[in-house]
Order: structure tokens, then C-alpha cells, then sequence
């Protein structure tokens, strides 16, 4: 029988009840213990979890050798120097989106967990979402034909961040589930955003990804919509997928449609033919996402294997956000990534 791991979640604010419910969920963890530096949140968390434990003193939890596994739900600009005390004290570390906020903080965490022996994950939700999981069955097979093009709109009023800028926030969900479903990588990143408040951070962005073989991803993520809309759009030359994730009853749509030239003449006249087929809306079981991906991280500890969304995985969303913010940063410009 494998050994049930105590662990603790770092941070209860918006995300660490969620956190803690889905750990309490899964069989393989023995005890919970949450730290916080503020009182309230520790009381709430009691309130909330009677079962857990509460400290505010993170020193303490490094130092205790019952304590596996460290969960970091914090301010993205704290993840880098918890995480990394967390490595050096042995434990296993789930890190929330992203990993850091530079490129070169997460390669030294990645490297430190390798040096270690120990698990390091990024807690990238969608990467665990049974529609994803469908999605990308469908683009493995092919069905689809070749990939074009992936529209994404992922925008809503609020919430306004004070660490990172939209683009970290919410365009780091499409970034890492494009990586999760297409195999190649990005060769370049092309940003543009906009601040409209005092502390100069982007509220409204719009990314572009270039790949080798010719398919290009967009992404316009806002913080100022007065309408909430999750779409992606993935466009192939035989069918295409509207994924709508506010649509709990039809989430996904495939689309019979597709264009293709008869002959490479044609082609090159901007002759195509185009077709308008069936629209099909096939049946998902929904699963928790986020308790999939909790099971994913105790699993890696056990099975001593990287989980889906490991630190490289995370490291590499890192590189791209990074360098969508260098591209902000000079009016546009499209940064090459090596």
C-alpha cells in the first residue's frame, strides 16, 4: 500500500480553500496543514477545514520532516524565493502559475528539484481539463487535418492584479494549453497591451505565437470586458473546434467545415473550395480539473516520475510570457526564442 503524505498549502486566500478541498479529496494525503501570515485566514481556514492544521511560521513547516510536500499559493512574485527555500529544506514543491516571473528564476528552480531529487509542478489547471483532454485526442488523430490557427479570447472586468499584467495572468492559460496540445514550440512571440491604472501594469493584451510549420496562435486577454467570454477557436483545414469553457452543457463544438485547393495551380489563384458540414457537440464527463491535478502531483512523489504540468513544462510557459513581456516592452517587436 503506498504512504500517505502530509503536506502543506502555502497562502489561503482565493485559490488555497480550493487547493486544500481537492488534497483533502484524494486518498493518498494523510494531513493538511495551512500557513499563513495573517490571522483571519487562518481562522477562516479552521472554520472552513476542521481537520487542518495552521501555522503561520513557514520556517516551521520546512523544518518539519512530517511535511513532504510544500504547496505555494501566494503572490506570484513571492513563488520564486518560497519555492526555492522549500527545494533546499527536501520538499517535494506544487508551485500556482506561473513557475516565476523570469525565465532564469525557474531554470534555477528546475534545476534545483533535478539536483534534489525532488518533484517540482505548476499548477496549470486547464492542462488537466477533461475538455482539453478531448481536444487533444481529436488533434493526435488528426481529426482536425492539419492545424491552422488557434483564436483564443479570454477576457472579463477584473480582477485588476498588482504583481503581474494580464498577460501573465490570463494568457498563461492558453500558452500552457497550447503547449500541452500541439508538440511543437513556438519560434517566435509578438505582444501588444495597454495600461489604464497607476501602476503601469497591462489590463489588456494581445499575443501572437509563430510555430515552423506555418500555424499561428492569437491571444486577447482583457481585465476591462464588461462581458465575460472564454473561447478558443481551433481552425483546421478539414473540421474546426469552438471551445466555449462557460458552457458547462456543450463546451465543445466540431464544425464540418474546412477549405482545401484541388490542385497546386489553384492554389497559388486563391481558388479554394470550401465546405459547410455538421456541427457536433459530443458528450464530455467533466471531472475536477483541479483534482486531477492535485492526484497528479502525489503521484509524482510516489511514482518518483514527472508529472504533466513538471517544472520543465513550466519553465518553458515562463520563457514565453517572459518574452511577451520584453515584445510589450518594445512596441511590438517580435522576440525570437531560442
Amino acid at each position: 500500500m503506498t504512504a500517505r503524505i502530509s503536506l502543506c498549502i502555502v497562502g489561503y486566500g482565493y485559490w488555497g480553500p480550493k487547493l486544500v478541498r481537492n488534497f483533502l479529496g484524494l486518498k493518498e494525503c494523510r494531513n493538511i496543514v495551512v500557513c499563513d501570515s495573517m490571522e483571519t485566514r487562518r481562522f477562516q481556514a479552521v472554520a472552513d477545514f476542521p481537520s487542518v492544521q495552521v501555522t503561520a511560521d513557514f520556517a516551521s513547516v520546512l523544518a518539519n520532516p512530517a511535511i513532504a510536500a510544500v504547496v505555494i499559493a501566494t503572490p506570484v512574485t513571492t513563488h520564486f524565493p518560497l519555492a526555492k527555500a522549500a527545494l533546499l529544506a527536501g520538499k517535494h514543491v506544487l508551485v500556482e502559475k506561473p513557475l516565476a516571473t523570469t525565465a532564469e528564476h525557474a531554470e534555477e528552480l528546475v534545476a534545483l528539484a533535478a539536483r534534489q531529487g525532488l518533484s517540482l509542478m505548476v499548477d496549470h489547471t486547464f492542462v488537466y481539463h477533461s475538455v482539453v483532454a478531448r481536444i487533444k485526442t481529436l488533434l493526435d488523430e488528426s481529426h482536425l487535418g492539419k492545424l491552422r490557427y488557434i483564436d483564443s479570447t479570454r477576457i472579463n472586468l477584473g480582477l485588476f492584479q498588482h504583481d503581474v499584467n494580464v498577460i501573465w495572468d490570463l494568457a498563461v492559460h492558453d500558452v500552457s494549453i497550447v503547449h500541452h496540445l500541439v508538440p511543437e514550440r513556438p519560434v517566435s512571440v509578438q505582444a501588444i497591451g495597454a495600461s489604464h491604472v497607476a501602476n503601469g501594469l497591462e489590463n489588456i493584451g494581445f499575443l501572437v505565437l509563430r510555430y515552423a510549420s506555418g500555424l499561428i496562435v492569437h491571444s486577447n486577454c482583457s481585465w476591462i470586458s464588461p462581458v465575460k467570454i472564454r473561447h478558443m477557436l481551433f481552425g483546421g483545414d478539414k473540421r474546426m473546434i469552438l471551445y466555449n469553457d462557460l458552457d458547462t452543457e456543450e463546451p465543445i463544438k466540431i464544425y464540418d467545415s474546412g477549405f482545401e485547393a484541388r490542385s497546386d495551380d489553384e492554389r497559388s489563384q486563391l481558388l479554394f473550395d470550401y465546405r459547410v458540414g455538421d456541427i457536433h457537440s459530443p458528450k464530455i464527463v467533466i471531472a475536477e480539473a483541479l483534482q486531477s491535478m492535485a492526484r497528479d502531483f502525489v503521484r509524482s512523489i510516489h511514482a518518483q516520475r514527472p508529472a504533466i504540468s513538471n517544472g520543465a513544462f513550466g519553465l518553458e510557459i515562463v520563457k514565453v510570457l517572459a518574452a511577451a513581456e520584453r515584445s510589450i516592452r518594445s512596441n511590438g517587436t517580435e522576440i525570437r526564442l531560442a
